[in-house]
């Protein structure tokens, strides 16, 4: 059995797409799973996601992104042909920003990885995993499966190659001179990546300027977002990212239910709070001291979220 994390993505949502910086962390404490055991003679690969509500063989559904993900990475050992049994579990909300798809999709590749003593970087195990995503996704930016399979915060921007058929990525680890104390509230509404990423991207090319504005203004925020975390200035990071949130609702990737919680918790003392992810639903976070952990915790509870997860991410 293998494990990946979730992630949250701190800010830079969707101005990512479009070559400006995001920073995001992995939440080691709610993982994925993947268990790989021997199958029946002859059955290739059968796949149990009890979370996902499938299962199915990937003879069947060569077409799934998980067939599509196994069956490029043992076609990349050699081997065309195995019988194997692959179970699936995700602690993490499905569709709900938090890289459940990147989860899976990394603790699937390293539990086979595993079986077949096969050794593979992070970035190797990120490529995969982006592929797959696409399939999920449509042009998801890179980030959780960057993120999700090197399991570090990270600053991240998206280079297209001049013939924009791809893109390169620069990566750095982020120095964090203090803890952040965050509580993640659940809208339980649940909203598909690609549908708000295509509607940025329908509204961009009929307003370019507009939008590129915006996006520029977000990578500003996300710089003075870096230098703050450097610093360990939690009051100024808080400040930030309500300013993030301010700009995704003027780029209408928030919804009513997100503005709700963010409100909530902004209200309940939260030094700052916003959506992660796509948006139109998902999850938010507030950023918090220890002592205030416990009333936002309850506020969002109040406010209707259906899930509160509160958890650290360390200094590094």
């Amino acid at each position: 059995m293998q494990s990946a994390p979730s992630k949250l993505i701190l800010c830079g949502e969707h101005a990512v797409v479009y070559g400006q910086p995001a920073l995001a962390v992995p939440l080691g404490d709610l993982r994925a799973y993947a268990e790989v055991s021997a199958g029946t003679p002859g059955s290739g690969l059968s796949f149990v996601a009890p979370d996902l509500g499938e299962a199915w063989d990937a003879h069947v559904k060569p077409e799934h992104p998980l067939s599509e993900l196994a069956l490029a990475l043992l076609a990349s050992f050699g081997i065309t042909q195995a019988d194997l049994v692959l179970r699936l579990h995700a602690e993490i909300p499905l569709a709900s920003g938090m890289g459940s798809g990147a989860a899976i999709g990394t603790a699937l590749v390293r539990a086979l990885a595993a079986w077949f003593d096969q050794e593979l970087p992070p970035a190797q195990i990120a490529d995969l995993v982006y592929a797959s995503e696409r399939r999920f996704h449509g042009t998801p930016s890179g980030i959780d499966n960057t993120v999700v399979a090197h399991e570090q915060a990270i600053w991240y921007v998206r280079h297209l190659t001049p013939a924009a058929q791809g893109f390169t990525a620069t990566i750095e680890p982020v120095v964090m001179n203090a803890p952040l104390h965050l509580v993640i509230g659940d809208t339980g509404v649940r909203s598909m990546t690609r549908l708000p990423v295509g509607a940025v991207r329908e509204a961009w090319q009929a307003d370019p300027p507009r939008y590129e504005a915006f996006f520029a203004a977000i990578g500003q925020v996300v710089h003075r977002v870096r230098t703050a975390l450097s610093e360990g200035d939690q009051q100024q990071l808080g400040a930030l990212f309500n300013e993030n949130q301010a700009l995704l609702q003027e780029i209408g990737v928030s919804s009513p239910e997100l503005n709700h919680l963010v409100a909530a918790a902004r209200q309940a003392g939260a030094l700052g709070a916003k959506l992660s992810g796509a948006g139109w639903g998902g999850v938010m976070f507030a950023l918090v001291t220890p002592d205030q952990r416990s009333t936002v915790t309850q506020a969002l509870h109040k406010a209707g979220a259906t899930r509160v997860i509160a958890t650290t991410v360390a200094s590094s």
